[in-house]
């Protein structure tokens, strides 16, 4: 597998290096020791998987808390999507900085994110899935979130928003103060 890493502090996108001959191809998707010595989590507590009706879905800004480092492994296994990593980790060398990766079944490539970054994603086609492994099983009330729109972020979404959940569409503006006070309240991971 290869591994690139990305202008916010410990992303990684993970490209497959397949092997093909008369039968198709095989690839490692996902290694224990190569993620180790990348310094990425290799832990998995839970795979989940999101369809998507139609292009321009947008879900997100997540994050978790303090207290519960839960990384993410994102692949796109039908579709395709813009997936956006933003470092909203304060005393992070890349403090507000994100990035945009375009994922797809074509593709294959996957994205790696350390805990504590807000993420989301836009679908690109319509009847999207996604597939992510995370490290930490979901535990309510340790997820927070930042609106998709948020102009503290810079976020250049390359559709028009199509759906989106309430939920996600009222998430807070983005404060400085009130981010630092959610990582100060919580032991960092």
């Amino acid at each position: 597998m290869k591994y690139t890493p990305l202008a916010v502090d410990g992303v990684y996108l993970v490209e497959m290096e397949p092997f093909s001959d008369e039968r198709g191809t095989f690839a490692r998707a996902f290694d224990t020791s190569e993620f180790e010595q990348h310094g990425m989590r290799p832990e998995v507590a839970q795979c989940n998987v999101s369809t998507n009706h139609k292009a321009g879905t947008v879900r997100g800004l997540h994050l978790s808390l303090p207290g519960h480092p839960e990384s993410k492994f994102i692949r796109c296994t039908r579709g395709a999507i813009v997936d956006v990593a933003v470092d909203v980790r304060p005393g992070s060398p890349t403090y507000l900085q994100h990035v945009a990766v375009e994922l797809s079944a074509d593709n294959r490539h996957a994205l790696y994110l350390p805990p504590h970054l807000a993420h989301a994603y836009q679908s690109l086609t319509d009847d999207t899935e996604v597939l992510y492994m995370v490290s930490v099983s979901y535990a309510p009330g340790a997820e927070v979130g930042y609106r998709y729109d948020d102009p503290a972020f810079g976020l250049s979404w390359p559709l028009p928003v199509s759906a989106i959940s309430d939920k996600d569409a009222s998430w807070p503006a983005f404060s400085d103060e009130a981010n630092a006070a959610t990582f100060a309240a919580r032991r960092p991971s």
